[in-house]
């Protein structure tokens, strides 16, 4: 018997991109590193970038240099869905989250709001016992 190979053609679905003009902005910037997250409305994400994905190692990564360029790449990948206004939601207390909000105006994305979602506790865990001498 000869064994012959039957050829599978499968055509894949086109893709297809929605356009979402309205969304958010995440911006997350810790004392080691600086991520932004491109959402929709109702928090779907569109695209994200992040300083070691970036190409940063090390302590160039909370720079605000680094969060200048994470935003260009980030707009970069979010075009497709044509994203033109975006709420601003900042979390901590990073270096880069200043320079993150000025960039994303920079790079032709218009900015609507600025939130500071920065968790704080509400009086947080138990303090040490006093110590004894």
């Amino acid at each position: 018997m000869t064994a012959e190979k039957i050829k599978v053609i499968r055509k894949q679905k086109k893709k297809i991109t929605r356009q979402v003009s309205h969304g958010r902005a995440y911006v997350k910037s810790t004392y080691n590193n600086t991520i932004v997250t491109f959402t929709d409305l109702n928090g779907s994400v569109l695209a994200w970038s992040s300083a070691g994905a970036s190409g940063f190692k090390g302590p160039k990564k909370s720079t605000p240099y680094a969060a200048m360029i994470i935003v260009k790449n980030a707009v970069e990948k979010v075009s497709p869905y044509g994203l033109k206004e975006v709420n601003v939601y900042a979390q901590g207390i990073g270096s880069g989250r200043e320079s993150a909000i000025r960039s994303l105006n920079a790079n032709g994305i218009n900015v609507l709001s600025i939130k500071d979602v920065t968790p704080l506790p509400h009086n947080g865990c138990r303090k040490p016992r006093p110590r004894k001498m």
